[in-house]
């Protein structure tokens, strides 16, 4: 198919299927009970504990008893711990249930925490009691802030939690456009929205995914991807579910424990946001490991460099593909595919899934732009979300009335419906009135040998408006700023070239590893009106 404008139409080939999450696993044990579904990613081996499908199924119809002992069907039950097997159990037991599942990110604080079991109605919360910080003391400090919550479980009470169940107990049937989850986005601008997914759009879009990568029964796939974002519950969980495979989530991310499963376990996929896959490749024992049974690596979460994804092709020879999604869109609208050209995949977001409409819009007109122009990725079908929980303003801003979901991502497309991200309408840089894409300068410093990473940003400026400021990871020889300055110059329109460098040890992360720009522009900003003075 040859395009003439940036819309892409739905490819139906492939049925959307009314499946829900209860339904992924039943189906995955009923065809393959004996096969390894979860794997306990642990540093101590010891700790490695296994599931099989049959076992996984069990346990959360088990679990799933136990919760309707205690919540209606619709109620909201969150989740508030690192990557642990029981995590995912309470993900197919709610789901079970036909309770919704909010996601809670175990970095929160106190007032993090407060914000989003009050938004989200949280009847009850299932938590460890500390993991990087006292967890089970900030939830008391809050609990009286938050009058909804009338449970609370440990993570460490979990037998007791489940074994309350009654085994008897007939489970709901749960129709497949339900509300399944709570997934709340980053909120680096504003108060945090939490998407409310379905049944229906994260099954498909898991099953695509993996269809996509061709997985097949037995396959092993390592994740260092938070359960808390949908890479992890959706991508990771529901995925290997769908492939029969089998997930082996890290518990929290460390390069040299990512290595260690893919070794042990004979990984035959990873996936990772290009801070992890970086961190990875960087390890002193990376050179050193067997990861042969390593078939494919698959990144996205935010631009992914094509040096990266050439590197690993080349150090692990496999297949690089790259993932492009958003919370509200279940999460995924494009994925590269392995026999995709080694172009392709380095260097575009792939084509879009299948039953996922997509344009490239003009925000005057709200029109396809021509093939190769730059306007915001719009989507549309099955897998957009059915609004933000209780903010019904804020859903009609980001889904209009036909039905199209808003991204906020620039991106262009070409003729075959491949895409490429330029940046997002608020990162793009205006200097003078000319429109500047940071991906583009990104891309160009990241080609340069002596960069490791690298993040640019719009900074103010008096006589511009705006000019371009980069922030630099060296390499393990660090670049000067003049040979930096020389290197985007032969590449780069003067306008575009950065007016500023910043070099950093190390950059200010998402918990899900994504460069937190706006940070990097406020500490910027900070130090320059330090250096001025009053």
């Amino acid at each position: 198919m040859t395009l003439t404008s940036s819309y892409w139409p739905a490819d139906t080939s492939d049925l959307v299927q009314d499946t829900t999450v209860g339904d992924v696993l039943r189906s995955a044990a009923a065809e393959h009970p004996d096969f390894i579904a979860l794997v306990a990613g642990m540093p101590d081996p010891a700790d490695r504990r296994r599931w099989t499908y049959r076992e996984l199924l069990a346990d959360a119809e088990q679990t799933a008893c136990a919760l309707l002992g205690r919540f209606e069907p619709g109620e909201r039950v969150a989740a508030w711990a690192p990557n642990i097997p029981e995590w995912i159990v309470l993900e197919y037991a709610a789901a079970l249930a036909g309770l919704i599942l909010v996601t809670v990110n175990p970095a929160y604080r106190p007032s993090e925490l407060s914000y989003v079991l009050n938004q989200s109605g949280a009847a009850g919360i299932f938590l460890v009691p500390e993991f990087r910080s006292p967890m089970a003391a900030y939830l008391e400090e809050i609990r009286p802030q938050v009058p909804d919550l009338r449970e609370v479980v440990l993570f460490t009470e979990w037998d007791a939690f489940k074994a309350t169940g009654i085994p008897t107990e007939k489970l709901p049937d749960v129709p497949c456009d339900e509300p399944v989850q709570i997934q709340y986005t980053s909120g680096t601008t504003g108060a945090p929205k939490g998407a409310l997914l379905h049944h229906r759009g994260i099954t498909n879009n898991a099953r695509y995914f993996a269809d996509r990568l061709k997985w097949v029964p037995g396959d092993v796939f390592v994740s260092p991807m938070p359960l808390f974002h949908t890479a992890g519950c959706v991508l990771g969980v529901l995925g290997c579910a769908q492939a029969r495979a089998t997930l082996v989530p890290l518990v929290a991310f460390d390069p040299g424990l990512a290595l260690d499963l893919i070794e042990t376990e004979r990984s035959t996929g990873l996936l990772g946001v290009p801070t992890m896959l970086i961190a990875i490749a960087e390890h002193p024992t990376y050179k050193d490991r067997d990861l042969s049974s390593v078939r494919s690596v698959t990144s996205g979460g935010t631009p992914v460099p094509a040096d990266l994804a050439r590197k690993l092709e080349a150090d692990l020879g496999v297949a690089f593909t790259i993932v492009f999604g958003t919370t509200e869109c279940s999460p995924l609208l494009t994925q590269t595919r392995p026999d995709d050209t080694a172009d392709d995949r380095a260097e575009t977001l792939g084509q879009p899934l299948p039953q996922t409409e997509v344009m490239i819009a003009d925000s005057s007109t709200g029109k396809p732009v021509p093939i190769g122009a730059v306007g915001e990725l719009c989507a549309r079908g099955y897998l957009v979300m059915k609004g933000y929980w209780n903010m019904p303003e804020e859903t009609a801003s980001s889904i209009d009335a036909e039905g199209w979901y808003h991204t906020g991502d620039l991106a262009s497309m070409d003729e075959r419906g491949y895409l490429r991200i330029e940046g997002r309408l608020k990162d793009m840089i205006i200097r003078g009135g000319e429109n500047i894409y940071p991906r583009e300068i990104e891309d160009v410093l990241y080609s340069h040998p002596a960069v490791a990473e690298v993040s640019v940003v719009g900074v103010p400026d008096a006589r511009w408006g705006e000019v371009v400021a980069a922030f630099i990871r060296p390499a393990a020889e660090a670049p000067t700023q003049q040979e930096l300055f020389l290197f985007c110059r032969e590449r780069l329109a003067a306008y575009k070239t950065p007016n500023h460098w910043v070099f950093v040890d190390a950059f200010p992360l998402t918990p899900s590893g994504k460069i937190q720009k706006f940070v990097l522009r406020e500490r910027f900003v900070a130090e320059r009106a330090a250096d001025v003075g009053p």
